[in-house]
Protein backbone atom coordinates (compact mmCIF):
# COMPACT_ATOMS: atom_id res chain seq x y z
CA UNK A 1 0.00 0.00 0.00
CA UNK A 2 1.18 3.84 -0.85
CA UNK A 3 4.15 4.17 -2.78
CA UNK A 4 7.14 2.26 -4.03
CA UNK A 5 8.69 5.03 -6.18
CA UNK A 6 9.40 8.30 -6.75
CA UNK A 7 7.87 8.06 -10.18
CA UNK A 8 4.45 9.67 -11.38
CA UNK A 9 2.95 6.79 -11.46
CA UNK A 10 4.66 4.62 -8.57
CA UNK A 11 1.95 4.65 -5.72
CA UNK A 12 -1.70 3.17 -4.95
CA UNK A 13 -3.21 6.17 -6.21
CA UNK A 14 -1.96 6.68 -9.48
CA UNK A 15 -2.51 2.91 -10.16
CA UNK A 16 -6.26 3.52 -9.29
CA UNK A 17 -5.97 6.64 -11.53
CA UNK A 18 -4.27 4.44 -14.86
CA UNK A 19 -7.13 1.80 -14.19
CA UNK A 20 -10.44 4.43 -14.21
CA UNK A 21 -8.55 5.67 -17.19
CA UNK A 22 -7.77 2.36 -19.17
CA UNK A 23 -10.97 1.00 -17.82
CA UNK A 24 -12.65 4.32 -19.49
CA UNK A 25 -10.91 3.79 -23.11
CA UNK A 26 -12.25 -0.02 -22.89
CA UNK A 27 -15.54 0.81 -22.30
CA UNK A 28 -15.94 3.26 -25.35
CA UNK A 29 -14.52 0.77 -26.99
CA UNK A 30 -16.81 -2.01 -25.98
CA UNK A 31 -19.63 0.45 -26.51
CA UNK A 32 -19.13 1.55 -29.56
CA UNK A 33 -18.01 -2.43 -31.19
CA UNK A 34 -21.45 -3.89 -29.86
CA UNK A 35 -23.74 -1.20 -30.97
CA UNK A 36 -24.61 -0.35 -34.43
CA UNK A 37 -21.79 -0.87 -37.00
CA UNK A 38 -23.00 2.36 -38.67
CA UNK A 39 -20.92 4.24 -35.97
CA UNK A 40 -17.54 2.50 -36.83
CA UNK A 41 -17.54 3.37 -40.26
CA UNK A 42 -14.43 4.65 -40.94
CA UNK A 43 -15.78 8.37 -41.77
CA UNK A 44 -17.75 8.41 -38.16
CA UNK A 45 -16.34 9.61 -34.89
CA UNK A 46 -16.18 6.14 -33.71
CA UNK A 47 -15.10 4.79 -36.52
CA UNK A 48 -11.86 7.25 -35.82
CA UNK A 49 -11.98 6.85 -32.30
CA UNK A 50 -11.66 3.43 -31.52
CA UNK A 51 -8.62 3.09 -33.26
CA UNK A 52 -6.98 5.83 -30.97
CA UNK A 53 -8.27 4.40 -27.87
CA UNK A 54 -7.07 1.19 -28.76
CA UNK A 55 -2.94 3.25 -29.61
CA UNK A 56 -3.53 5.11 -26.34
CA UNK A 57 -4.53 2.09 -24.44
CA UNK A 58 -1.29 0.49 -26.14
CA UNK A 59 1.15 2.73 -25.35
CA UNK A 60 -0.04 3.10 -21.23
CA UNK A 61 0.35 -0.76 -21.43
CA UNK A 62 3.57 -0.98 -22.67
CA UNK A 63 5.09 1.56 -19.89
CA UNK A 64 4.29 -1.88 -17.38
CA UNK A 65 2.77 0.67 -15.36
CA UNK A 66 0.76 -1.05 -11.87
CA UNK A 67 -3.08 -0.72 -13.11
CA UNK A 68 -3.21 -0.38 -16.41
CA UNK A 69 -5.64 -2.80 -17.63
CA UNK A 70 -6.53 -4.59 -21.15
CA UNK A 71 -9.38 -6.13 -22.40
CA UNK A 72 -8.45 -9.92 -23.19
CA UNK A 73 -6.73 -11.15 -26.34
CA UNK A 74 -9.95 -12.84 -27.39
CA UNK A 75 -12.03 -9.77 -26.92
CA UNK A 76 -9.19 -7.86 -29.15
CA UNK A 77 -9.89 -10.41 -31.59
CA UNK A 78 -13.57 -10.04 -31.88
CA UNK A 79 -13.05 -6.52 -32.22
CA UNK A 80 -10.58 -6.60 -35.01
CA UNK A 81 -12.60 -9.17 -36.92
CA UNK A 82 -15.83 -6.81 -36.57
CA UNK A 83 -13.79 -3.43 -36.98
CA UNK A 84 -12.07 -4.55 -39.84
CA UNK A 85 -15.46 -6.27 -41.53
CA UNK A 86 -16.87 -2.43 -41.42
CA UNK A 87 -14.20 -1.33 -42.85
CA UNK A 88 -14.04 -3.62 -45.98
CA UNK A 89 -17.18 -3.35 -46.63
CA UNK A 90 -17.61 0.56 -46.65
CA UNK A 91 -14.07 2.18 -47.11
CA UNK A 92 -14.67 2.33 -51.22
CA UNK A 93 -17.52 4.35 -50.75
CA UNK A 94 -15.44 7.33 -49.52
CA UNK A 95 -13.72 6.69 -52.65
CA UNK A 96 -9.93 6.99 -50.80
CA UNK A 97 -6.52 6.76 -52.64
CA UNK A 98 -5.71 3.10 -53.29
CA UNK A 99 -2.66 3.97 -51.72
CA UNK A 100 -4.43 5.29 -48.42
CA UNK A 101 -6.63 2.37 -48.36
CA UNK A 102 -3.85 -0.22 -48.14
CA UNK A 103 -1.77 1.91 -45.51
CA UNK A 104 -4.62 2.95 -43.27
CA UNK A 105 -6.07 -0.67 -43.61
CA UNK A 106 -2.39 -1.87 -42.66
CA UNK A 107 -2.02 0.54 -39.39
CA UNK A 108 -5.54 -0.71 -38.52
CA UNK A 109 -4.68 -4.32 -38.21
CA UNK A 110 -1.04 -3.46 -36.54
CA UNK A 111 -3.08 -1.41 -33.83
CA UNK A 112 -4.90 -4.36 -33.05
CA UNK A 113 -2.29 -6.90 -32.94
CA UNK A 114 0.28 -4.81 -30.95
CA UNK A 115 -2.35 -4.46 -28.58
CA UNK A 116 -3.29 -8.13 -28.58
CA UNK A 117 0.36 -8.60 -28.06
CA UNK A 118 0.49 -6.76 -24.84
CA UNK A 119 -2.68 -8.18 -23.53
CA UNK A 120 -0.88 -11.58 -23.95
CA UNK A 121 2.02 -10.58 -21.55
Amino acid sequence: MGTWGSGNFDGDTAADHLSDLTGRLISEIAEAMSGDPVGIEPDEYWGVAVPCNLELLGLIAAQGYVGASLPAPETIADWKSSYLAVWDRTIDDLEPAAEYKEQRRAVLVRTFDQLSELAKR
